[in-house]
């Protein structure tokens, strides 16, 4: 039997109290965290803004087993907030993504209503003919969300049959519009959880569930919040979607806000990260970059790209060749000159030589 199944449906129960020691710690740290962003100068700011939405857009993909290009998702970002960009985004998926997030942070203050639900899935989903994007869904046939093989599928959740989603959605809306629920965090945890057991899309119900979670949080703190909920979710996807399914089944739903709230601290303290990581970037460059010729300016941005995680396997000369298109002899002879420069450390000797940078 699954949660909207039950006579009391949506009607959900949970005990707010556990949380109340998280909650003060959330409080504590989201003015200490738009502190830090406050005090940054404005170039600062904006690229630790930048690197956090970055991180959502990528990561919120990954939840749901899809990879988007990181500079593409990047330059469509930068793009919708009036920066400079090095080229113009490609990939049409990351644009669409890249907009959502955008109006979700510019749009936190409104109400939520049919028509931006269905906006926020027409910018993520439009791309994809196989969807109907901008439209609940349709058809008879049940909605199951499942794993396995097609000769032995495991069905996690049945969501409400189609024909009922367009009340199922006008008493969501009305729920999060009116909801007396004071703990953003909270209201946080039940928006996503309720939103995506109604399920009312073909495919991206996680994303905009997510992107609702961001909304809730928002409103509550007053401020777009200064963290990435998806990259957080992702670290910790196989107990994401454990605790989620087990929420599915019952309106008791206690053990999922403690869950959730756990997974908003580790965003918090993964921001404080990124800020600090940023910083530091900052500072590098005005150390070094005079001091790069083109090509190691480029393998230098590529590696700072991927954020306070580094580049996975550090860099080598095959690496640097690829990204660069130089000879064997020339990467060679840059990456030794930035080692000689303290930029990177070698590991390893002879063909196993690898590069790590220095920030």
């Amino acid at each position: 039997m699954y949660n909207w199944q039950h006579k009391n449906w949506p009607d959900f129960k949970f005990d707010g109290t556990s949380i109340d020691t998280e909650l003060m710690k959330f409080m504590l740290k989201a003015g200490a965290l738009k502190g830090m962003i406050t005090a940054l100068p404005e170039a600062i700011s904006t690229e630790t803004i930048v690197q956090i939405m970055v991180a959502e857009a990528i990561k919120t993909s990954e939840i749901e087993g899809e990879i988007i290009n990181r500079i593409d998702v990047m330059s469509s970002i930068r793009k919708n907030l009036g920066l400079p960009i090095a080229k113009e985004p490609k990939d049409k998926n990351a644009i669409g993504l890249s907009q959502l997030l955008i109006d979700v942070r510019n749009t936190y203050t409104q109400p939520l209503t049919q028509s931006k639900i269905l906006e926020w899935h027409n910018l993520l989903m439009g791309n994809n003919k196989r969807i109907n994007a901008g439209q609940w869904r349709k058809g008879t046939a049940p909605m199951l969300v499942i794993s396995g093989s097609a000769s032995d599928p495991k069905v996690h959740f049945e969501a409400p049959p189609s024909k009922s989603i367009p009340k199922q959605m006008k008493g969501f809306i009305e729920w999060y519009n009116t909801s007396e629920i004071t703990s953003p965090i909270i209201k946080a945890a039940v928006a996503h959880l309720y939103f995506v057991s109604i399920h009312p899309f073909e495919d991206g119900n996680g994303r905009i569930g997510r992107a609702i979670a961001e909304k809730a949080l928002s409103q509550g703190f007053d401020n777009p919040i200064l963290f990435s909920i998806s990259k957080a979710i992702e670290e910790n996807r196989a107990d994401y979607y454990k605790a989620l399914q087990q929420a599915q089944q019952k309106l008791e739903i206690t053990k999922w806000i403690e869950w959730f709230s756990s997974i908003i601290m580790i965003a918090q303290d993964d921001a404080e990260k990124t800020i600090q990581f940023t910083i530091k970037k900052v500072r590098f460059f005005d150390k070094y970059d005079k001091s790069f010729n083109d090509r190691q300016r480029k393998v230098i941005n590529r590696i700072l790209e991927e954020g306070v995680t580094g580049f996975k396997g550090g860099m080598n000369v095959n690496k640097y060749i690829s990204i660069t298109n130089t000879s064997k002899a020339t990467a060679t002879r840059d990456l030794q000159e930035l080692v000689e420069m303290n930029v990177f450390v070698s590991k390893g000797v002879g063909r196993a030589t690898g590069y790590e940078i220095n920030i």
